[in-house]
């Protein structure tokens, strides 16, 4: 009887194990799926902010569309959910790392940044842009500056 115990615990570990380096395979392909979104659509913005006929722009804003919603919406919320549900295997370890307050912090910018980039498409497709190439070429440095903090917390996790 104390044998099945032993190994109907160690089995349950195994799954567990097994559940939760699945779970961290798909959090981080959704998010470099998400962050391919990122870094691409600010790229379409600066080739956009230089097109100046009417076909060029019609067809970066189905491309902008088309990225945004069908891939960095559904690569978002896979990321969140992937992520959350990690975290829910072991809240109270997690809740207490700085590290992960400011990963999360991270993301919740990340999140924000691409309500922003929504907004734009908007805007272009309305036939408005007040800003030029330049600004986008900038603009488009965010991510990358998110996803180095982001990669340093997860691996280094300094505090």
């Amino acid at each position: 009887m104390g044998h099945d115990h032993y190994y109907r615990g160690n089995f349950l570990r195994r799954v567990q194990s097994m559940l939760y380096l699945w779970l961290k395979a798909l959090h981080i392909i959704a998010m470099v799926c998400w962050f391919a979104g990122l870094f691409y659509l600010p790229r379409l913005f600066v080739y956009h902010a230089m097109s100046t006929d009417e076909i060029s722009r019609e067809r970066f804003c189905i491309m902008e569309r088309k990225l945004y919603r069908g891939i960095m919406w559904p690569s978002l919320i896979l990321t969140v959910a992937m992520g959350l549900w990690l975290i829910s295997l072991n809240p109270g370890y997690y809740f207490s790392q700085g590290w992960m307050h400011a990963k999360l912090s991270l993301v919740a910018l990340l999140v924000v940044y691409q309500f922003i980039c929504g907004a734009q498409i908007k805007a272009f497709a309305r036939g408005e842009n007040p800003r030029g190439h330049v600004f986008y070429r900038w603009f488009n440095e965010a991510p990358v500056l998110a996803l180095l903090g982001i990669v340093i917390l997860v691996v280094v996790r300094p505090f």
